[in-house]
């Protein structure tokens, strides 16, 4: 791994495994874990809202994601840590590394049913619903388009490998990292 101070951002869509990456970043490398997400649900639990509700309330209240965003910018002055959100990779410019994971949204619908206990089918709508709304509130507050991801150094399709193969892919990268950024000499 490269000696210094790294900072990783981690961003995805729901299901596609960014926090078991950041867990597991966190875990092998003693980083500290920032999950822009776990804010986001905290807020919502405070102010006593499902997270479907919370999201509604955020797209009408832009200082609540500006607060999520303003907390992973700060995390980011810290050393050895890796940031898990949506917008990580935006927010957090001049990361070492900025990874994008990625499924199809049935494998993903398959994870979150799982993990929250709700079929599938619900799942896929939440899903979509949710992914319909970050969208929009992202362009409105930002002008950033999710979609585009040319802001990432990586890009994983987590539908090809479990949990132990994107680790894997993604500890190459880091242990590969040159020190500086190849300049292309």
């Amino acid at each position: 791994m490269p000696k210094g101070c790294l900072v990783i951002t981690v961003s995805g869509l729901a299901g596609s495994g960014t926090t078991t990456l950041c867990r597991n970043l966190a875990k092998y490398y003693g980083f500290k874990h920032i999950y822009a997400g776990l804010i986001f649900r905290q807020m919502a639990k405070e102010m006593g809202m499902s997270l479907q509700e919370f999201q509604k309330y955020a797209e009408m209240h832009p200082e609540i994601d500006r607060e999520v965003d303003r907390r992973q910018v700060e995390a980011a002055k810290e050393c050895n840590v890796v940031i898990e959100g949506r917008l990580a990779g935006w927010m957090v410019k001049n990361a070492d590394l900025k990874i994008w994971l990625d499924a199809p949204i049935q494998v993903r619908a398959q994870r979150v049913a799982q993990r929250e206990g709700v079929s599938v089918e619900e799942a896929f709508m939440q899903i979509a619903e949710r992914e319909m709304q970050n969208r929009k509130r992202y362009l409105n507050l930002y002008g950033i388009d999710i979609n585009d991801l040319s802001v990432y150094d990586l890009i994983i399709n987590t539908a090809k490998w479990g949990p132990d193969g994107v680790f894997a892919i993604v500890k190459a990268a880091i242990d590969h990292l040159y020190p500086d950024g190849d300049t292309g000499k």
